[in-house]
């Protein structure tokens, strides 16, 4: 008996020996292969990491903990995005028939006109491309598109879901960016101009980019000008942040990947026939979804027919809700209905309200 048991436990003793070695060797490989993508030949994993981790908020030391000063800041010089500064031309846009079609130029012309039965105030289209995924919501009148801000501004943000049922929303996507300290921001403090029917309702320190909004025409109103000076234009509607990714129908120059990196993204823009889009690409999902570069984001909402476009905030921020509830899978806060934000882009029913 002592034997068999003497046997047994020998066993036992070398098969842990077994695993442990294993799990050695498995961790050695690991660790070969990200030193690897971390400091070996090819560039583009470098480049990747440190942009996507340096367009963070909170997260810049990722890029830090591998990479010296010098060499960060060498690749954020090689990765940036040229801005489009001419003034945008809201003539170009004219509002017009946006029924469905007896033949379109291409898919997505059909994605964008085919309506859903019985809906005719929006459609939400399915993006599924390499490397990511989203949603493209079309809203057929750009009169049903307004801003909502969470009721205590100022003191506590509030989710997507939550202002769309607060303000009938039918679906919102999150606006423009907010203090967002060790990454536990709750939307108190918005970053920028928050103009509001008309009227500059905050203000304050850390704005990106320039005003994003629409006029009283219900035009998308890109500009770097001051609140003041976009409202004296009919500005009606913004939030500020960016950066302006197309402006009559010019887009963006990119270098390398524009300094954005991968991530989350939040996207609203227009067509020349006035139809207002809202783009949401799911990040930081292994597996599932990784994020999409400012590149691509422009890439496809050309596809699209985007004559104008912004960036909205993105990362965990990047959320969409339908009907009054988180659509999308953000890459946090998922399990509370999506982070709380400082304002939201939203889709209304105006119709019994446009002339």
């Amino acid at each position: 008996m002592k034997n068999m048991e003497n046997k047994k436990k020998k066993r036992r003793r070398k098969l842990k020996i077994k695993k442990f070695t294993i799990a050695v060797f498995l961790l050695d490989v690991l660790a070969v292969v990200v030193l690897f993508f971390v400091y070996g030949p090819v560039s583009y994993f470098r480049e990747l990491w440190i942009t996507t981790a340096m367009t963070t908020m909170n997260h810049h030391y990722l890029a830090y903990t591998f990479y010296s000063p010098k060499l960060v800041a060498e690749v954020m010089s090689r990765n940036y995005i040229v801005p489009i500064t001419e003034e945008i031309n809201l003539d170009d846009i004219v509002i017009g028939n946006t029924e469905e079609k007896d033949s379109y130029s291409s898919i997505y012309e059909e994605q964008i006109f085919t309506r859903d039965e019985g809906n005719d105030i929006y459609k939400i289209i399915r993006i599924n491309e390499s490397g990511y995924k989203g949603y493209l919501t079309v809203i057929y009148d750009p009169a049903n598109v307004e801003l909502a801000v969470p009721k205590q501004l100022g003191r506590v943000g509030a989710s997507v879901a939550k202002m769309c049922r607060d303000n009938n929303g039918l679906v919102g996507i999150n606006g423009g960016g907010f203090e967002d300290i060790d990454g536990w921001g709750n939307g108190s403090t918005p970053y920028g101009a928050i103009i509001k029917d008309g009227e500059l309702i905050w203000q304050h320190a850390g704005g990106n980019g320039g005003l994003i909004g629409f006029n009283k025409d219900h035009k998308m109103y890109l500009t770097t000008e001051s609140p003041e000076v976009a409202i004296s234009k009919g500005m009606v509607d913004a939030v500020e942040f960016g950066p302006f990714l197309i402006v009559n129908g010019k887009v963006a120059q990119i270098h390398g990947d524009g300094g954005w990196g991968i991530a989350p993204r939040t996207v609203i823009a227009q067509r020349k026939d006035g139809i207002v889009l809202f783009l949401v690409i799911e990040g930081r999902l292994p597996g599932y979804s990784l994020g999409a570069s400012m590149r691509d984001v422009i890439q496809l909402l050309s596809r699209y027919k985007a004559y104008n476009a912004a960036n909205l905030d993105g990362g965990a921020s990047t959320t969409m809700a339908v009907n009054g509830k988180l659509y999308n899978r953000p890459s946090a806060g998922g399990e509370y209905g999506g982070r709380a934000v400082s304002n939201a882009w939203i889709v209304v029913d105006n119709t019994d309200q446009t002339e």
